[in-house]
């Protein structure tokens, strides 16, 4: 087993004037060259947590323990230069009068390294990140995508215990931040770094992680594999959050939750004790084939490059999401008809924000934003 390079225990933090914890009971362990990406919408607390890590915010209760050392707890704080941290944020912040080479060795020479291994460690971290030629070269004079591994070159270059990165790619645009994005977990599997990275980005978080935080209201809604989160969302919010699934509200019926569009077994969907439920389909579960009888009809279509997205019209009114890579294109005002493997889809309790059953599944229409589906269609 790898050693516990980071360790949170019952992390709480709340802010003066405020009636709710921006940071709430957070426990979390992370080994040796593990990349976690907090993920969750503004406001939910993840960049607080970053800054408690990092020690710009202070405890109100639990600890932080930090490649074996207690660094914020236990009526201990240490400043964030004392904990061996490399950072990287949203804004670049490289020194504008300082060469490339100059920036990267900054940090070194705080640690009163020998100028031929500060020299040394500034080749090997402007490698690192695919920079050699540019050494001499100032800010300004390279594109936002270097500036950005420039600043990651200089993080690395002590060689911290643990890397944290605090959204570093939304200020790019939209081909340069998935090259970057693959590009930062190359670095940081080649250098076995051990990273925290904050993120609102699902696929980011999915691309970059070998375990994925969503968080929620200052709590860590679930905390798994990307595969666990996407397939085996612990709750609606993250079912909603990174799958952009579709929901169907259903009622039970003995053995099945009966929904607009057909029924599904109750063990296959998951057990719940109540007898309404929302019912989650992915979008990229659902099979669509062309039918002239049926109810359904294309509203909208989209394409997306490998695939399209359908916009589905059901006959409440309600629209769901569908993504086919059939090379044959539904033309929009086609009929249709819906299926889906029953072990595709999960049940939740419903949502308290949403009206209760009364006959059948209530419309929402495509520019809501919650999508229901269901398991078959005729």
């Amino acid at each position: 087993m790898t050693s516990e390079i980071l360790k949170l225990e019952g992390v709480c933090k709340q802010y003066p004037q405020t009636t709710v914890p921006a940071v709430e009971a957070i426990d979390l362990t992370l080994h040796q060259g593990q990349i976690l990406s907090l993920l969750g919408p503004s406001g939910c607390g993840k960049t607080t947590l970053l800054r408690l890590v990092a020690g710009f915010e202070m405890l109100d209760r639990g600890q932080i323990v930090l490649d074996g050392r207690v660094v914020a707890g236990r009526g201990r704080s240490l400043p964030p230069e004392k904990r061996n941290l490399g950072m990287v944020f949203q804004e670049f912040a490289l020194f504008p009068h300082l060469s490339i080479a100059d920036n990267i060795a900054f940090g070194l020479k705080k640690l009163k390294l020998k100028p031929s291994d500060i020299d040394r460690r500034v080749r090997e971290a402007i490698a690192l990140v695919d920079l050699e030629g540019l050494n001499d070269r100032y800010p300004h004079q390279l594109s936002g995508g270097q500036r950005q591994r420039v600043a990651l070159a200089r993080a690395l270059a002590p060689r911290p215990v643990l890397m944290l990165l605090d959204e570093p790619l939304s200020n790019l645009d939209v081909q340069v931040r998935l090259y970057l994005r693959n590009e930062i977990r190359n670095i940081l599997k080649a250098t076995g770094t051990t990273a925290v990275f904050v993120t609102h980005d699902r696929e980011e978080a999915m691309a970059i992680s070998d375990t994925i935080g969503v968080m929620r209201q200052g709590r860590l809604e679930q905390l798994g594999t990307p595969e666990e989160i996407y397939r085996e969302p612990a709750s609606r919010f993250v079912a909603e959050f990174v799958t952009q699934a579709n929901f169907l509200e259903a009622r039970r019926n003995g053995s099945y939750w009966e929904t607009e569009m057909g029924e599904f077994d109750v063990s296959a969907a998951g057990e719940l004790s109540s007898d309404v439920a929302e019912v989650m389909v992915r979008e990229e579960d659902i099979v669509v084939k062309p039918d002239e009888t049926g109810k359904i009809a294309v509203r909208d279509r989209q394409f997306l490059g490998r695939e399209h997205r359908y916009c589905l019209m059901m006959p409440s009114g309600q629209c769901l999401h569908a993504r086919s890579s059939e090379l044959s294109v539904l033309p929009v005002g086609a009929r249709v008809q819906l299926s889906v493997s029953e072990t595709a889809v999960r049940v939740f309790p419903p949502s308290p924000v949403r009206s209760t059953l009364s006959s059948g599944a209530i419309a929402v229409g495509c520019e809501s934003g919650i999508y229901p589906s269901s398991v078959k269609s005729g």
